[in-house]
């Protein structure tokens, strides 16, 4: 089904495991296709409660655009941009089922971009994001000119995207743009921690909390409050809150099954 990365899953996590070490997981369109087409069967899939998206190896989680497959369209990179990129960062936000980023090494550019989209990012002590684009000239793509001021303010993504500087995985953390930094040899348990957390959560109603907060950065008050009240109606037909208010009343762990 994949020929550039690796598709698995296991106990209700969808893993995600990008695979060109050779260009450190550089993005070239048929790549991009493969992690557009594998986020949208895990976000269809009803097995699936969350997803995991990393690398392979230490060095990096991708170095962004595969520049030597993409010398022939550099003088047209917005047909590449909405064609591959916007769809792949699109299937990301608008997936219902949470997507956690394992930054296992370097993620510049693109590649950066690719994090960002990430509901929440683990990170190894090894990790690094940078936003490289500045030093061959370009601008900020593939959705980093939307999240990376969310996250860290106007100013502060100024001077990353003008320097593209590299930021440590310390850096990272102390800016708020990845939520744990773990020594290298406890990532992969980490990351698989925090998946399974989140298997077992209300899948239902983290769906419609990563929907909600889509929308607040660029809706009024008065709307947030009517979104809030309609997708809480959707929330309260689940399953999964009749079992979280029986269990909050017996004083037992709730068992959700996410629906």
């Amino acid at each position: 089904m994949f020929e550039l990365l690796k598709y698995e899953v296991k106990n209700a996590i969808a893993f995600i495991t990008l695979n060109r070490p050779e260009v450190y997981h550089a993005l070239n369109p048929a790549l991009i296709q493969e992690i557009t087409k594998a986020v949208n069967i895990a976000s269809d899939d009803t097995e699936v409660r969350v997803i995991v998206l990393t690398s392979e190896g230490e060095k990096a989680f991708c170095s962004g655009a595969d520049l030597k497959e993409g010398l022939g369209n550099i003088k047209l990179p917005s047909e590449s941009l909405r064609k591959n990129y916007n769809p792949m960062v699109l299937a990301m936000r608008n997936s219902p089922k949470p997507i956690i980023g394992g930054l296992n090494g370097i993620a510049a550019g693109a590649g950066c971009s690719l994090a960002l989209a990430c509901d929440i990012l683990i990170a190894s002590e090894n990790a690094a994001m940078s936003e490289i684009f500045v030093s061959i000239g370009l601008i900020i793509d593939a959705g980093s000119s939307y999240f990376l001021p969310r996250i860290v303010g106007s100013q502060r993504a100024f001077e990353l995207c003008s320097t593209g500087r590299r930021l440590s995985a310390q850096e990272c953390l102390e800016l708020g743009l990845v939520s744990k930094v773990v020594p290298a040899n406890e990532f992969r348990a980490t990351l698989a921690l925090v998946a399974q957390q989140y298997a077992k959560a209300p899948t239902k109603a983290i769906g419609l909390i990563k929907k909600v907060l889509n929308q607040s950065s660029h809706s009024s008050l008065e709307q947030m409050l009517e979104l809030e009240a309609v997708h809480q109606d959707e929330a309260a037909q689940s399953h999964d809150f009749v079992e979280g208010v029986t269990a909050f009343l017996q004083k037992r762990p709730a068992n959700f099954q996410g629906k």
